[in-house]
């Protein structure tokens, strides 16, 4: 038995095999073999395999997101047997006498680059196509098979680090936990396991050779225990059992009211990162959705997602929703979170760099093409619109009359669309200090408490070293926070929270009294929050 002490992310305990996530980084070296027949077939195999991976990704999507969505791993499974592509990886390891890894690493580096160099744009696109289709192939080949959609049992997934476009494409219903060396306690993987319900430890010094060994992932502890002993398992399957019959008790305030003692009722929604989490969001009685993180649908992409594919997933949800509030955030890439695809220049402080509305602004076509389809998507629910990262008025007076643009071009086309309401995030010190003129030009206020108080503290909430001083709870975080509800309800916007901290049971008391009209939190933490609400009586000194 080995115990390892890290920094929870999650209080929760988990006990499950160990499912080792290891990225195929490795250079693929050539190697002369001596049975190019025999290399052909192992080759033919991992196609086989490939082919097997793709398939589970497509039916997974076309279950979430719909045809649009899934459409990719079509083309990615007739791609890979496209003849021109497979023809040059047969010769070469028949001519050259030459391992699989290396043919297709080299005939993907080859079509990848004759694609990019075209002129016509759909061409271009297929580059990227190419070459996941040439990395999933050297993946199998090589023995890095970690395809997270073909797990047969949940796992205790344990990894060095994981980004965000690699958790949005795991299967979720197969994750236990996650353990990971590196990474914030405020990181979107940190964010995930929240809004998963499930334990996660950071910090841990990982071991390959864990693979397939049972552990124990305690929350609670902050540690993770490797082969533990039966009376180690004995005590975690009761944390687990307890667990379970305090959701139980929880899940008794479905269909109660969010309101305090003494009448005080607020608003209570739940963060999304993808289709999927919609059935999270009703199974834990939220009354709508707060956020819903619509740069997901582009991580998930290998290319820019259509109009078509993201008016779907946005349909989808509104309909689901069955006209309850959905508040869809705008494309909010960079920083910590970025798409190949979109080619942004590496950045000295990406997190104060060219980012979120930045982006928007600057490639309106982008930015249109994701307004169109949440136009689109209102006709069929309730849903609002919310744009990121905003410091200015300007800002929203440009974003409102792109917007009006984007409604005459549907008018024009006789396409119905809602009037819908229209938001900003508020995440930095130049939004709050001019939070009362903003309000003015919008419906709502959401504020973004992971990055005000990292805008606000002056830290890296990506950074692990940082950890023990970036403190949500600060008085200078707080005080922007009452600042913001203020001047909203002045410049007449409601106000809501749907940062990590909306979910910090030792501040709901402090929030509602400061006048907040909405929180909106991971959909577990949904009845955790009522039940704390409803204990509250704001009468009382």
């Amino acid at each position: 038995m080995e115990k390892y002490a890290g920094k929870s992310i999650f209080r929760k305990v988990a006990i499950g095999k160990v499912f080792f996530y290891e990225k195929n980084t490795a250079v693929v070296k050539r190697t002369k073999i001596d049975d190019p027949k025999a290399e052909l077939e192992r080759f033919e195999q991992a196609k086989e395999t490939a082919k097997a991976q793709l398939q589970g990704l497509y039916e997974k999507a076309l279950h979430e997101v719909g045809d649009s969505g899934a459409a990719i791993f079509e083309v990615h499974m007739m791609m890979i047997d496209d003849l021109d592509y497979n023809g040059s990886i047969q010769n070469m390891i028949e001519s050259q006498s030459v391992n699989a890894e290396y043919a297709v690493a080299m005939t993907g580096d080859n079509f990848s680059t004759m694609f990019a160099e075209m002129d016509d744009d759909y061409m271009k696109a297929r580059a990227a196509d190419v070459k996941d289709i040439s990395e999933r192939l050297v993946s199998v080949l090589s023995g890095y098979d970690n395809d997270m959609g073909n797990l047969e049992e949940p796992v205790i997934l344990v990894a060095d680090d994981l980004a965000p476009s690699e958790t949005v494409q795991m299967d979720k219903s197969k994750l236990l936990a996650f353990v990971t060396e590196h990474g914030s306690s405020n990181s979107h993987t940190a964010i995930l396991a929240r809004t998963m319900n499930i334990p996660a430890i950071i910090g841990i010094p990982i071991k390959k050779e864990w693979h397939g060994h049972m552990a124990i992932v305690d929350g609670y502890a902050g540690c993770v225990i490797i082969d533990p002993d039966e009376e180690e398992i004995a005590k975690a399957k009761k944390a687990v059992v307890e667990e379970e019959e305090k959701q139980k008790l929880l899940k008794t305030l479905k269909g109660q009211k969010t309101i305090t003692k003494d009448g005080k009722e607020i608003h209570l929604y739940a963060n999304i990162g993808s289709v999927a989490d919609t059935a999270s969001v009703l199974m834990n009685d939220a009354e709508g959705i707060g956020l819903f993180r619509s740069e997901f649908l582009y991580l998930e992409s290998d290319t820019y997602p259509t109009e078509a594919e993201q008016f779907n997933a946005y349909k989808t949800v509104a309909e689901n929703m069955a006209g309850k509030k959905v508040i869809i955030r705008t494309l909010d890439i960079g920083a910590d979170k970025q798409v190949d695809y979109f080619e942004l220049d590496k950045e000295e402080n990406p997190a104060l760099g060219y980012r979120a509305i930045r982006i928007c602004l600057t490639r309106e076509e982008v930015f249109k093409t994701q307004l169109r389809a949440l136009l689109r998507a209102s006709a069929y629910g309730n849903i609002s619109i919310m744009f990121p990262m905003i410091i200015s008025v300007d800002e929203v007076r440009k974003i409102k009359q792109i917007l009006e643009e984007v409604k005459e071009e549907l008018r024009e086309s006789g396409i119905p669309f809602k009037d819908v309401e229209i938001g900003v995030m508020i995440e930095t010190p130049a939004a709050v200090m001019i939070s009362e003129q903003l309000a003015q030009e919008v419906d709502f206020f959401s504020i973004g408490t992971n990055d005000l108080t990292q805008y606000t503290l002056a830290i890296d909430r990506q950074n692990p070293k940082l950890d023990e001083f970036y403190d949500a709870h600060h008085p200078a975080v707080l005080r922007m926070i009452q600042m913001t509800i203020e001047n909203g309800h002045k410049g007449g916007a409601w106000v809501g929270i749907c940062g990590e901290l909306g979910a910090d049971l030792e501040l709901t008391e402090t929030f509602l009294r400061m006048g907040v009209d909405e929180l909106s939190v991971s959909p577990t933490f949904v009845l955790p929050v009522r039940n704390r609400v409803r204990e509250l009586d704001l009468s009382a000194e």
